[in-house]
């Protein structure tokens, strides 16, 4: 019996906001090794996470994590079920004990968020809101109201729905900590400025099901409070993410895709995409002569998540809908703010920008 040979399908531009799009080359790697992983016999899913294949799967995720993102030694590397949600709430309970308070920069969605679980756990303070301006621009440093005994400053480094992004970390006197989400290893970290990190994984560096935590070791235990272990991130810590079963799906392909990152130059090189990326599409709306229209403040603008407007809403409609025609998908803005969004993360080809802009010119000429 012949096999028939495997043609791949043709791929869309892919501008989801997350999960999000992948480097070809590791789906490819994926569906090669699904069933028989390194000649074992059978997938790795379906593989014991304690056994020797997963062990060293595992392993050189978390060392790669840690070259790739310059991590110093004395932070810990977590891999944790819950998505970045979940640590709304689990980073006061590990980082605050009883009585302690926190501020909390409220930026967007995901700032809001973060601040409404954390206030489940403990009293938290509000440094700052966009609200009143529709959440269009990040804070600068004296601007933010830290309350007195703060143990550190909550920031959302880049608002996906909103599109705007911190593009310096600002400056202040007391630890960070950091909901890198969307942005995660697009750019350099400063880890001098950051007592914890944290992130899902969906939209720079592999598929939903997990988020990444690095927090500074003396820090793990500090908040007295008796959490259930699969919340306390020095049982994760003690046991390498292996407390309990791991998202080892996610693992894998993570594992990949940061092998692939370093290979690639790492996240300077990284950086330098993202930052051609956006000045395409954010050229392409400024020399529109306001037909496309960027809603954000100019010195906010995200890298990843590029969001602007049109004339009216039907066109926007049938700018989504003829995109899609031309296999340009997942580019309708979210439901709460309606507009236009190109989300273009670490994977994301520039000839994917590319062809967007030209039909953005296309589109224009057309309808203008």
């Amino acid at each position: 019996m012949t096999t028939a040979p495997h043609h791949s399908p043709a791929r869309v531009h892919n501008f989801c906001a997350g999960p999000c799009t992948l480097p070809t080359s590791i789906l490819e790697e994926v569906r090669d090794e699904l069933l028989d992983f390194d000649g074992i016999g059978m997938s790795l899913l379906e593989d014991s996470h304690r056994a020797t294949p997963y062990d060293a799967v595992h392993g050189a995720a978390l060392a790669d994590f840690r070259s790739l993102a310059g991590i110093p030694d004395d932070y810990a590397v977590l891999f944790l079920q819950g998505g970045a949600t979940l640590q709304f709430a689990q980073v006061p309970m590990n980082l605050l004990a009883d009585g302690e308070t926190a501020s909390y920069v409220n930026t967007g969605a995901w700032g809001k968020k973060a601040l409404g679980d954390g206030r489940k756990v403990t009293d938290l303070h509000e440094a700052w809101t966009g609200a009143d301006e529709g959440f269009t621009r990040m804070p600068s440093a004296d601007e933010l109201d830290i309350a007195l005994g703060s143990r550190y400053l909550h920031m959302t480094t880049n608002e996906t729905i909103g599109g705007i992004r911190f593009p310096g970390y600002p400056t202040v006197d007391l630890p960070m900590v950091g909901d890198m989400s969307s942005d995660f290893l697009s750019r350099p970290i400063d880890w001098g400025r950051f007592d914890l990190v944290y992130g899902g994984i969906q939209k720079n560096l592999g598929p939903a099901g997990m988020a990444v935590v690095v927090v500074k070791r003396e820090l793990l235990g500090r908040s007295g409070r008796d959490l259930p272990s699969s919340l306390d991130y020095a049982v994760q810590d003690a046991n390498d993410s292996l407390a309990n079963t791991p998202p080892m799906f996610s693992i894998w392909v993570m594992g990949k895709v940061l092998k692939w990152m370093i290979s690639n130059g790492g996240l300077d090189e990284f950086e330098r995409r993202a930052t051609e990326r956006a000045a395409l599409l954010y050229g392409a709306i400024d020399d529109s002569d306001g037909w496309y229209r960027s809603p954000v403040d100019e010195d906010s603008r995200s890298h990843m998540n590029i969001v602007f407007r049109l004339p009216d809403e039907d066109l926007e409609e049938r700018f989504v809908a003829e995109a899609a025609e031309a296999d340009m998908v997942n580019l309708k803005g979210h439901r709460s703010v309606g507009g236009i969004r190109a989300s273009v993360y670490n994977a994301m080809p520039l000839g994917s920008v590319e062809t967007l802009v030209s039909f953005m010119a296309d589109f224009r000429a057309a309808n203008a």
